[in-house]
């Protein structure tokens, strides 16, 4: 897998180049939704041997067409809305108290260092019951609309799966994460072959190959929010949080602010993907010693530092 940063100034057919691939390429770009298939400039970075998965269309043709579907599809988005919504009211309470805890100077480090840790286990316990809860949700819409046994589902993921064993590498494109998540995981696109090729992906298709989801922006309109767990990833990517564009969305000078991210996410770390970054997992699935990750301390640091060992990770 290749990480890249967001491509502003597109870098693609470098990449291409340096990793002497030839195609033809299967491309996902379900993230950027009705314009999916606005893809020239994309195909002009892989030479004109691509082919888009359109996993998005996909998706709306099922739902065009199946309206049992489509009513189970609405109702499990509702649900999970009204569970992210509730989940972030706990997080951000919790995170604002870390920060009054931090701020209370009538306590000594000690006393107040104990408190810190209680509520960081708080904020940690919030996210692993929200994304069990989440599960709980999926599973449920799959078990109750059974695509492996719905015909038309079936037939596109079988025209997926295709593609995929045709192809001599895949493209992942960013864009809305919750939409190209939707679409990843409706046509089963890692059985159908995803895991066995090489991976060029950059900021929402970087962050599902995760195993969580994590979204990020400390630069709302409505002023800063924690981090929130989304769901589950495709977990091609181990014990990592992807965070693009970090620098433009998250408060990186803020060391406290930083430190409760990578504490949060440990043993994950948090690595940002700024424009212009590329990073080249290795084939074990572990990140190279030399990676910048977000450190206990909220500062940049190289992984091998962080861990003390670089191979361990992954």
């Amino acid at each position: 897998m290749v990480l890249l940063g967001p491509q502003r100034r597109p870098a693609l057919d470098k990449v291409v180049a340096g990793l002497d691939l030839d195609g033809p390429f299967a491309t996902i770009t379900a993230g950027w939704q009705e314009r999916e298939v606005a893809d020239d400039e994309l195909k002009a970075h892989l030479g004109g041997r691509a082919v888009n998965l359109a996993l998005w269309t996909r998706r709306q043709d099922v739902l065009d067409r199946d309206p049992d579907f489509a009513a189970a599809h609405r109702q499990r988005r509702s649900v999970l809305s009204d569970l992210q919504d509730l989940y972030l009211i706990g997080v951000g309470h919790t995170s604002r108290a870390i920060t009054e805890l931090r701020e209370h100077a009538e306590s000594s480090e000690q006393v107040k260092e104990l408190s810190l840790r209680d509520a960081e286990e708080v904020l940690r316990s919030l996210d692993r019951r929200h994304l069990e809860r989440v599960r709980d949700v999926e599973a449920e819409f799959y078990e109750l609309t059974k695509p492996h046994e719905h015909p038309l589902i079936a037939g596109h993921r079988a025209e997926v799966a295709q593609v995929l064993a045709d192809s001599a590498a895949v493209v992942i494109a960013g864009g809305h994460v919750a939409e190209l998540l939707d679409a990843l995981h409706l046509f089963n696109v890692v059985p159908a072959g995803l895991a066995h090729v090489p991976i060029i992906a950059w900021s929402a298709g970087a962050m599902v190959l995760t195993e969580r989801v994590v979204l990020f922006n400390d630069n709302a309109i409505r002023g800063p929010r924690a981090p929130e767990v989304y769901d589950d990833g495709l977990g091609l990517l181990r014990d990592t949080v992807v965070l693009p564009s970090a620098h433009k969305r998250l408060r990186m000078n803020n060391l406290d602010r930083m430190s409760l991210m990578a504490k949060r996410f440990a043993p994950s770390v948090c690595v940002p993907l700024d424009p212009g970054a590329r990073l080249t997992v290795n084939a074990d699935g572990s990140l190279p010693p030399e990676t910048p990750v977000i450190g206990a301390s909220g500062a940049i640091k190289q992984l091998a530092e962080q861990t003390g060992a670089g191979a361990t990770h992954g």
